[in-house]
C-alpha cells in the first residue's frame, strides 16, 4: 500500500470547481488549498502503477492544470506480518532440523 502527497494546480478562479471534482472522484482526499489553486491531496493506492493511474485521473479532471507528486510512502506492513506469520508457523512446527555434522 502507498500514501501520496500531491499538488494539484488550477486557476483561482476554478479552485472551487476543481475541489468538489476531487470531492466526488473518490480517487483522493482534500487536505489543503490555498487561493493561488493549490490544492494538496493524498492519494491511498495499491502500488506505484495504481498510484500513477490516479495521478493521471486526476490530471485529466477539467480545470487541472497540473499535478504534482511531492511526497510518496511504500508500507510493507502487510509483507512484514506475512512473514511474522511464517515464522512462527516455522517456530511451532517442532524442534528445528538438526546440522549435519560431516
Amino acid at each position: 500500500m502507498s500514501i501520496s502527497g500531491i499538488v494539484v494546480q488550477t486557476r483561482p478562479e476554478d479552485l472551487e470547481a476543481v475541489s468538489e471534482e476531487l470531492k466526488k472522484s473518490g480517487l483522493c482526499e482534500l487536505f489543503f488549498s490555498d487561493r493561488s489553486g493549490k490544492i494538496v491531496v493524498t492519494v491511498e493506492s495499491e502500488g506505484p502503477r495504481d498510484e500513477m493511474q490516479k495521478m493521471t485521473a486526476i490530471q485529466n479532471l477539467p480545470n487541472v492544470l497540473s499535478v504534482r507528486l511531492a511526497y510518496s510512502y511504500y508500507g510493507e506492513e502487510e509483507d512484514e506480518a506475512a512473514d511474522r506469520g511464517e515464522r512462527d508457523r516455522l517456530m511451532s512446527a517442532g524442534d528445528p532440523p538438526q546440522p549435519l555434522n560431516i
